[in-house]
């Protein structure tokens, strides 16, 4: 990968990982993802984490998926295989974030879909911008928010997930903050002292207590990692229908698709 598409930096335990694709709206590639995994990975390892932060360079957090891959792969013969590889690389990194022992916090500056709202979901504590927008338009695509499906419904209930995931409309800052999508909103010139107010406040908890208190959480709805392991299936199968086809070539090709009412 790239040196370039993703941004690390280390200090008093802090991790900071910041997406690095501006230009392509910080879309996730195989690459950058798997540089993303590898780098959630060697946070986890390090004996003196203390709290990992997920950022984004330009104005929108993540566009999900980098749909130009997805319907390159389409043409190839192997394409299936592809698939099914990519939709496991990025639940390993949703999964990989839940697992860590040390807080994880998002700070979302702009525009998230998709995929990248799968990121923030996975995430213990989110920072939102006023300019942070929220939306899950796969089925537009032709395609599920599969893997983002079980992470939306154990954040913020069936009710609020089923109008992201259905209506095709996305939220605002106020909105995601008040079902429970983001945890505070500020104003885009405040942000970054939020972020820093924030991890200060995380590094005043005691690490092993902390990290105890992390696993009850996760232990308290253990189901969800259950349902993420089978949604990568479903994930992969979605991209291989004609609808797949039809959505990502419209989209690709600035048109509606053939489903969408003249």
């Amino acid at each position: 990968m790239s040196q370039d598409l993703l941004i690390s930096n280390t200090a008093n335990g802090v991790v900071r990982l910041m997406l690095n694709r501006p230009q392509k709206r910080n879309s996730l590639t195989r690459e950058l993802l798997g540089g993303l995994h590898s780098a959630i990975l060697e946070a986890a390892g390090r004996s003196d984490l203390r709290c990992l932060v997920l950022e984004a360079a330009g104005p929108v957090f993540c566009a999900g998926m980098d749909l130009a891959q997805m319907e390159e792969t389409a043409s190839r013969n192997d394409a299936r295989e592809i698939w099914h590889a990519d939709t496991q690389l990025y639940h390993n990194v949703v999964a990989a974030i839940m697992a860590l022992p040390a807080p994880t916090i998002a700070v979302v500056q702009g525009p998230a879909l998709a995929g990248g709202v799968g990121l923030i979901l996975a995430c213990d504590l989110v920072l939102a911008a006023e300019a942070a927008t929220y939306a899950l338009p796969e089925p537009k695509r032709g395609i599920t928010a599969a893997i983002v499906t079980p992470l939306l419904v154990h954040r913020i209930g069936v009710s609020a997930a089923s109008w992201l995931l259905l209506s095709g409309e996305g939220i605002d800052a106020a909105r995601a903050r008040e079902v429970g999508l983001c945890h505070e909103v500020v104003a885009s010139a405040d942000l970054v002292s939020a972020r820093d107010k924030l991890i200060t406040s995380v590094l005043s908890g005691a690490p092993g207590a902390l990290a105890i208190t992390k696993h009850q959480l996760t232990s308290c709805n253990s189901e969800v990692l259950k349902q993420l392991l089978s949604a990568v299936v479903v994930s992969a199968q979605a991209r291989e229908t004609p609808e797949a086809r039809e959505g990502l070539a419209a989209f690709l090709e600035k048109r509606p698709p053939a489903w969408q009412p003249k």
